[in-house]
């Protein structure tokens, strides 16, 4: 049977009361790993743990949570980084957003239902992260050429060289051959094995009549 994973989120917050709160409001969910820092430092120093999610405090003692924001984006800018500040200037929040965060949110009377909200938001962006990175993992496997093309023929040998050498350059590849071939198994296999990966696979295909050739 399958077992969800748990979901590692880590409170950066460096107000003893407040950690209670959270304490107390992601008990709520038993799927929730938190772990708790009450220093930017400390949360920095933890990321090799890679947590999903971080709800991060603005001003701690150490350092403002947006440097600590930025420092998290560049060791990973998949984690999902929630800003709870007693601020609520506007203009602090869009820069903020700007900088990465997934969301912002005010300390307020409301901030319990918000924050667990954003938490399931946030959550749902990492799994669709996760899916399609597993199926981007799944392709390339599946368009392994030396895998999914089978033959020990000098031709075929030859084939795999030509192969080897589109998938390091970004030189645009013409490929001929009659029907049944397998033509469209070495396009993809050169999209699936090269940097192009990253961008749509795009397939153009040509009809020539006999009267043109």
């Amino acid at each position: 049977m399958y077992e969800k994973e748990p979901v590692r989120i880590f409170v950066v917050e460096d107000d003893p009361a407040y950690t209670k709160f959270l304490k107390y409001v992601l008990s709520l969910n038993p799927d929730f790993e938190p772990e708790f820092y009450t220093t930017g430092k400390g949360c920095i120093d933890n990321l090799h743990k890679i947590p999903s999610i971080i709800t991060l405090d603005y001003s701690l003692p150490d350092m403002e949570g947006e440097k600590v924001l930025r420092s998290i984006k560049e060791y990973d800018p998949n984690i999902s980084v929630i800003i709870i500040s007693a601020q609520e200037k506007i203009g602090t929040a869009v820069e903020l957003l700007k900088a990465g965060a997934f969301d912002y949110i005010s300390k307020d009377e409301e901030t319990k239902d918000r924050i667990l909200n954003s938490i399931k938001n946030a959550i749902n962006k990492t799994s669709l992260i996760r899916e399609i990175d597993r199926l981007k993992h799944e392709i390339t496997t599946k368009y392994d050429f030396e895998k999914s093309i089978v033959g020990t023929s000098d031709t075929i040998k030859k084939v795999f060289d030509l192969i080897e050498k589109a998938v390091t350059t970004q030189i645009t590849v013409s490929i001929t051959g009659e029907t049944g071939t397998g033509k469209e198994l070495i396009a993809k296999a050169i999209h699936y094995n090269s940097k192009r990966k990253i961008k749509p696979w795009l397939l153009l295909m040509w009809l020539l009549s006999p009267k043109t050739l």
